[in-house]
């Protein structure tokens, strides 16, 4: 069984625990946390993943690193994970919990990405238009890329705008380039 349906089922399971619990915003906190970590602790994610290491030693690390800052559902999610020989599918699980909770609560992830820094004002204008179209909550990450000259690319799923002058100059290029042919 491929990782990634090993972390979908187990995190399904979780938020079933959850809700059951009715921890379910306290989990998704956690779940958030512990992916902020080891994106910024790679260190941590090749203790969990590498199978020399004991259970225990890794159930420990966990302990020292999440507990009292996490639910008690989290940790309890955590040692079974570790003592199920389960540990390397921890990151991407908390990664699918974390998507299921957006799915949930009908919560949409965009990106824009613009030559330059947009304001505040711009940002509620995009997430406006995003929740109206959505009718749900929007999670806006905003991101410079200099490189676009001008203009923005907004991602929203798997649909994308890009209203970028470096895009409009790469299409013109390439028509011009065809027509000289």
């Amino acid at each position: 069984m491929s990782e990634i349906t090993v972390a979908i089922r187990y995190a399904k399971s979780l938020i079933d625990l959850a809700v059951e619990q009715k921890s379910l915003e306290a989990v998704n906190a956690d779940m958030e946390f512990f992916v902020r970590t080891i994106k910024a602790n790679s260190e941590l994610n090749a203790v969990l993943v590498n199978p020399i290491i004991y259970h225990d030693k890794k159930v420990q690390i966990l302990d020292a690193i999440f507990g009292g800052k996490v639910s008690p559902v989290t940790i309890a999610f955590f040692k079974l994970m570790v003592n199920k020989n389960r540990a390397e599918v921890l990151y991407p699980a908390a990664q699918e919990f974390i998507n299921q909770y957006d799915i949930i609560n009908n919560i949409t992830k965009a990106t824009v990405v613009s030559a330059a820094e947009l304001s505040e004002a711009n940002k509620k204008t995009i997430v406006a238009e995003i929740e109206a179209s959505t009718k749900g909550i929007v999670k806006l990450t905003a991101k410079v890329d200099p490189a676009l000259i001008g203009g923005f690319i907004l991602t929203v799923g798997d649909i994308q705008v890009d209203t970028s002058i470096s895009s409009s100059l790469t299409k013109l290029k390439k028509e011009f380039s065809q027509a000289a042919v």
